[in-house]
This record gives C-alpha cells, structure tokens and sequence, in this order.
C-alpha cells in the first residue's frame, strides 16, 4: 500500500467519526441512534491505521478475501442501523396511534361540554337554551 493511499484511508476515516461525533453534538443525531455508526466509524479508524489487523481478521475467519470482509462487516452494521430504526418507528407509530385517539377523546369532550354549555346559557328573555328550542 502506497503511503498515499495509507495517509487518504487515515484522514477519511478520521473525517467520519469526526462527521459522527459533530452530529451527536449538534443534537442532529441523538446518542441512542449513534451507536452503531460510531462503532463502524472506529472500525473504520483501526482499519486504516493498522491496516494489517483487516488481513488477520479474515485469516482468522476464513475468509478469502479481506475486502470482503469489509462489505460483510458493513452489511452487518447498516442491518443494525436498519433494526434499531424500524424498532423505533414501530414504536413511534404506535404513540402517534395512543396520541391521535387521545386527541380524538378530547376533542370530543370539548365539543360535548360546549354544546352543554351553550345549551344551558340564559337568553336575553330569561329562556335557557338555543335559538332553535326556542322557536
């Protein structure tokens, strides 16, 4: 490997946990959702660092081919990207659901009290009730 090649692996995978790190302090990308973009942008460092480690990793597991490695590692984190995401829409959707009916609720009681209200309201002849009962 070139020390071009070497220096641009380093300051690329610097430049993303800087980009993960900047995100979570923004507030744009909140802590819980950042886990595992964190890990994959450390991978990403150690690799391009000790760029040797990526070789010894696939020796170990038997893998042919390094870059491989680095794609099925990859497809592994953006599944747990994918996972943590649809958990929490589920979850989302069932509280928009719990909200919407709650609003629902409360929107109905309003117009029930209201109705009563004005149903109760005296007239200016001393009558309770609409303009409607009263004719």
């Amino acid at each position: 490997m070139s020390g071009i090649t070497y220096a641009f692996g380093i300051v690329t995978a610097v430049l993303l946990l800087v980009a993960i790190i900047e995100l979570m302090r923004k507030g744009t990308l909140r802590e819980r959702h950042a886990v595992w973009w964190f890990i994959g942008g450390l991978l990403a460092v150690i690799i391009a660092v000790f760029p040797q480690t990526l070789t010894w990793a696939s020796k170990i597991l038997g893998i042919a081919v390094p870059t491989n490695l680095v794609f099925f590692v990859s497809i592994g984190l953006l599944f747990l990207v994918s996972l943590q995401y649809g958990a929490e829409l589920t979850r989302l959707e069932s509280r928009v659901r719990d909200l919407s009916e709650q609003s629902a609720f409360l929107a109905r009681r309003i117009h029930v009290l209201e109705t009563a209200s004005d149903d109760s309201s005296p007239s200016l002849d001393g009558e309770t009730g609409t303009d409607e009962q009263r004719e």
